[in-house]
Parts: structure tokens; C-alpha cells; sequence
């Protein structure tokens, strides 16, 4: 193999404190924001429409929050993640400046924690990525932690750093768009007429819609966001794997599930945090993905009585319709149709 080729990080050539660069920045574009609602069927007012947008005091419809995410996870996966077994979580999201057409996306990563597991073959690596704009500003942050494979299973286990995080962002640490209003918000155009104070906390609402996987949407979709997880390509390789065949990206399914909960939630414009979230079980082309949500807490915004927030817990089936809510069973453990458990927060008109 030649010298100049990249295998990607192993869990000893990670270290606490530890900042990755990663290649390559992003311009981001029209076309990506038409690729993106083609493969997730996407379909909220403020990231549609110029026109509505404006009318919140956007310049323009915002670059969609998870198409955000998914672009700055995808510039991670070459150094954290390219050897990887499992990605494990998420915590401690929050997103910040809104992107644009025509803006350019870097990223980087810190260590913040190592722990390696008892087998001695794998190890759990902790980072908090984060996404800046061409001016320096972030758009989005987020820790996740994952499981990679040792290059020698007899090296030496590093000293145990778990970082303490929280369960969620609190509310004082939401970052609101700048020059955001919502007096002239039109619910005819957003597609619901129900606003914050329509729900209430322990709601549950079932978005009624599946869409089932193909297998060219999911690939277009992780190559779009430059993720080189050789698990989403290369079938050659993975029929003698675990499975067997090629697995769905995981940041896709969390697409999914939040295009899916615009029946229901059509008014939660923007994404303010990610809490939490798991995949529980690995997606494959053919599955159906169903989706259904409950609103975990809500609250309102310092210094604004015009918007609030909801924490939501959103919970991503394969060919189980929701609604009977599937989620855990009496074992504790979850169904087997779970596929993401994903705790986020997002911001919603208020009723003036």
C-alpha cells in the first residue's frame, strides 16, 4: 500500500485535548439544497421558500439544520471515524448562525475523552465537533462518542477521560437567529395552524407517514455530505460482514424522522439543540421508516414572548407504523423496530 494512501485513525492515535482540522471545506449551493429535499422529501416553510423566510427577517430560506449537521459530520468521518464499530451518541448540540447558499463550511474536532473497552480490541472515543461559516462563525456544535477499533489490540490502554455532559441544553444557552419575528407569520403557508402553545409536555404525536429506503437515495445522500464510511458503499466488502449488506448512514435517518414530523410539527422552523441520541438498530435499503414524536418539556425564550421552545423526543421505526407509539419494552429494552431515539429541541411561534 503506498505511503500516501489513508487507513483513517485507530483508537491509540487519539489523545485528550487532541484539535483535528478536517478536509475539505464546503461551498454550499442550490443544487445541495435540492439534492437534499429530493433524497428526505423535506418540506418546512422557512428552508423552502425565500419569500417566507423573509417574512421571519431571514435574508433568505436558511440552509436546513440537519443538511448543516450532516455536512459537518461528514468532514469528521476520515479522521474520527473511518475505523470505527458503532457510533455510539449524541449530546451537547446547539446551533448557532444560520448557513446560506454560498457559504463555506469547515470543520474541526476536539478529543475530549478516551475509554478503552474491556475486550481490548476496541476503545471509545469522545470529540466535540464543530462547524464554522467563512467569517468564523459557528453554526453548529456537538459532542458524539465512538466506538473504534485498536490497530493492536496489545497496546496500551490510555488514562480513562468520560466528559461530563448534560442531558440537554438548557434554555439560557439557545441561540435564536438574529433579527428573527414572527408577527407576520403565515400558518396557511407553513402547513398547521398549531403553535407553541398548542402542545403540551407528555404529548405524543404519530406523523402518520412511512418512506421507504432506496438503496441509490441513502448513497446520494451520504455522498452528498462527503461521509466516507466504507459501510454505506462498498457491497463487496460488506457481504462478509456482520450484515452482510450495506448499511443506511445513520444521519439519514435522522433526516428522515425530522422530514417526516412536518405532519405534526410544521411550525417548529429551525432546530435549536441536539440533547441527545442513539441508534438503536442498523437501516437497510427496503426498510420503511415511520416516525412519532412527544414533547418531552417546553419552555419559553429569555426576553422573547413571541417564541418558544420544545423539547422533543423523536423515535424512528422500520416497517412498523407508529401509532401505538412504539419505544421500550418491559425489559427496558427498546422494540425491535426502533431504529433512532433522538432527543432535540426546536423553535416554534408563540400565539400573540
Amino acid at each position: 500500500m503506498s505511503e500516501k494512501t489513508k487507513l483513517g485513525n485507530f483508537f491509540e492515535d487519539f489523545c485528550v485535548g487532541q484539535t483535528i482540522t478536517h478536509a475539505t471545506p464546503r461551498t454550499l449551493t442550490a443544487g445541495d439544497v435540492a439534492l437534499y429535499t429530493a433524497v428526505t422529501g423535506s418540506r418546512f416553510a422557512v428552508t423552502s421558500a425565500d419569500t417566507f423566510a423573509q417574512s421571519l427577517g431571514f435574508p433568505r430560506a436558511p440552509i436546513d439544520d440537519l443538511l448543516a449537521f450532516n455536512m459537518v459530520f461528514g468532514k469528521t468521518v476520515p479522521d474520527i471515524s473511518l475505523n470505527a464499530v458503532a457510533n455510539l451518541g449524541y449530546a451537547s448540540g446547539r446551533f448557532g448562525c444560520p448557513l446560506y447558499p454560498g457559504d463555506t463550511l469547515t470543520a474541526d474536532s476536539t478529543v475530549i475523552g478516551l475509554k478503552e473497552n474491556s475486550d481490548g480490541k476496541t476503545g471509545i472515543v469522545y470529540v466535540r465537533s464543530c462547524g464554522v461559516n467563512q467569517r468564523g462563525q459557528i453554526a453548529l456544535d456537538y459532542c458524539r462518542w465512538v466506538m473504534v477499533r485498536k490497530r493492536d489490540p496489545a497496546s496500551p490502554a490510555p488514562e480513562t477521560v468520560v466528559p461530563d455532559l448534560p442531558a440537554a441544553v438548557a434554555a439560557g444557552d439557545l441561540i435564536v437567529p438574529a433579527g428573527i419575528k414572527v408577527e407576520s407569520y403565515g400558518i396557511a403557508l407553513s402547513g398547521s395552524p398549531d403553535l407553541w402553545d398548542d402542545y403540551h409536555v407528555g404529548e405524543r404525536i404519530d406523523h402518520v407517514d412511512g418512506m421507504t429506503i432506496e438503496e441509490s437515495e441513502h448513497m446520494m445522500a451520504t455522498r452528498l455530505y462527503q461521509n466516507t464510511a466504507r459501510v454505506h458503499f462498498n457491497q463487496q466488502a460488506e457481504k462478509a460482514g456482520r450484515f452482510g449488506r450495506r448499511l443506511i448512514y445513520g444521519g439519514y435517518i435522522i433526516s428522515l424522522a425530522r422530514s417526516l414530523s412536518f405532519n405534526g410539527l410544521a411550525n417548529a422552523f429551525s432546530i435549536a439543540a441536539i440533547n441527545a441520541g442513539r441508534h438503536v438498530s442498523p437501516a437497510f435499503a427496503g426498510d420503511t421508516v415511520y416516525a412519532w414524536s412527544e414533547v418531552i418539556d417546553k419552555f419559553a425564550l429569555p426576553g422573547r414572548n413571541d417564541l418558544g421552545a420544545l423539547r422533543l423526543r423523536s423515535v424512528a421505526t422500520k416497517d412498523q407504523p407508529c401509532a401505538n407509539f412504539p419505544y421500550k419494552i418491559a425489559d427496558g429494552g427498546y422494540d425491535p423496530s426502533v431504529l433512532l431515539d433522538f432527543d432535540y429541541t426546536v423553535l416554534m411561534p408563540r400565539r400573540a
